[in-house]
This record gives structure tokens, sequence and C-alpha cells, in this order.
């Protein structure tokens, strides 16, 4: 869920609006893209996929379906490109969207060190600027749509630039997760707080009194009807098991809370 605070910050629960949560999440993206591809880069991969902290990847659950050659492919939220990058990789043509520049600007230094190049455009997930129809899948890998209010609005944006039997699939914090404090720890096993109380989570800079980070919070009931009311069919949901042997640490995902609880969750809906 939550990121390490780049300075010290007060943390809140209160609603937040669509501008907020903009205004707040971008500058933040930016200011932690050196050290979140610094730390998470190799485990990522310049050209890789993966859905979550557990460490499946898209060729091992193939959610995006068996063949990927020749599919025009939008991902929101994309970073540093690596799933996009990928996807070409497979023979699709992917184009990635993000708030932050500063991870676009990694994009693009990944791109000239791999070899495979990513088309960027730096935007938000509730105003896509494509054309309708223009894709034969969206997705998002932990890219941005727990961190957008306007939820409603950014998956009708994703259905809007899909084509007819097009697929919209993203992975997010397992909503379960919510009930329980950010700790990869035993502590982080114990329920804190209601699984129904969808109040964000803010962090505010004690310095500025600036929101710095929103994250939004729905749940698995939440996202069926999200889903269903921008005329989208669930056709999967994916809950990853944490696998043996697997040991590395990503903020609040570990083995150790990984064996009792899941952590994230996907979802794969068609036009």
């Amino acid at each position: 869920m939550e990121q390490q605070p780049h300075r010290p910050v007060r943390v809140e629960r209160r609603p937040v609006s669509e501008q907020e949560s903009r205004r707040a999440n971008g500058p933040d993206w930016d200011n932690y893209a050196d050290e979140y591809q610094a730390t998470h880069g190799e485990y990522l991969g310049d050209v890789g996929f993966l859905w979550g902290p557990e460490g499946w990847t898209e060729e091992q659950l193939r959610i995006l379906g068996p063949d990927l050659a020749g599919k025009d492919v939008l991902e929101v939220g994309s970073g540093a490109g690596q799933c996009s990058r990928w996807l070409v990789s497979q023979g699709a043509r992917a184009i990635g969207l993000d708030l932050s520049h500063r991870q676009l600007q990694h994009s693009l230094r990944i791109d000239d060190q791999s070899g495979f190049a990513v088309p960027v455009v730096q935007g938000t997930g509730t105003d896509l600027p494509f054309a309708d129809a223009a894709f034969d899948i969206v997705f998002s890998a932990f890219g941005a749509l727990q961190f957008v209010n306007d939820i409603e609005h950014a998956v009708a944006e994703a259905r809007r630039v899909l084509r007819p039997g097009g697929i919209f699939a993203f992975s997010i914090t397992h909503p379960t997760r919510w009930m329980f404090p950010d700790d990869p720890s035993e502590e982080g096993l114990v329920a804190s707080q209601s699984y129904w109380d969808r109040t964000p989570y803010v962090e505010v800079d004690d310095e500025t009194g600036v929101v710095s980070y929103v994250e939004h919070h729905r749940t698995l009931g939440d996202w069926v009807a999200i889903l269903a009311g921008a005329g989208l069919r669930i056709t999967r949901l994916e809950e990853p098991e944490w696998p043996e042997g697997h040991e590395r640490i990503w903020g609040g995902w570990s083995h150790i809370r990984g064996k009792y609880t899941p952590g994230t969750a996907i979802f794969v809906a068609t036009t």
C-alpha cells in the first residue's frame, strides 16, 4: 500500500478530490522514481512483466491472452515501461501512459539500454488522449487505479478506447489487505480497521501541510459494480498465492503475510 516517506509526513484517513489526488501523486512519483527504479528495477527486469510483488509474470498467468503478436496495447500507469517493453518483445504494439515525468524519463533510458522501445505519453487515466476503439488491450499492473479518486470515470475511459471484444485487466492491492497494517512482519497479520472503510489513505507533508500521497480503497464488491457499470464483463479474478521460496520483501508484502492472506488482486474484463 503506502510508500516509504521521503520526508516527515503525518498519516490521515480522509476524503480527497481527484485534483488533490493528482496534485499529490504526480510529484510524489517524480520524487520517488529514482529510488524506486534503483530498488526494484533489477527485480522488475528491463523487459519483464510482473503483476505484483508475489513475482507472478504475464508469461506464467497469461492474463492478457495466449497470442499478443500484432495487438495494440495501452498500459495505464506504465512507470518505466517494463511491462510494455515485454509486450513489445512478444510482437505487440504497446504504448505507455504515466502521470510522472520522471518515470517516463526512466522509460526512455531503458529503451536505449534494452533495444525495445515503448512510445510514452504523460497523462492521467481519467482523461486518456486516445481515440475511441484504439486498442485491443488496456491494462495496469499496480500502476494507476488505486491512486484515482474518480474511478468510474477512469474505467469508462478504458472502456471507451477498447475495441469490441477487447480486454481490460489490472492488478491492485488486494482489498482485504486494507484491514491490516502495512507491515511485512507478524504485526501485519492483525486486523486493525474495517474492510468497509473506504476513506482514502493520505500522507501530509509535515513542513508544508500539503497532501503528498493518496491511495484509494474499494471493496471487491465495489470493483464488480464499477466494471459492470461501465458495460464490462468480468471473466477472471486472480488472487496469486505467495510462491514457495520467494522471500523478497516489498513494502508490506512478504512471505510471512503471503502464507495467510492475499496481497494482490488481478481483475480481467472484456467489452
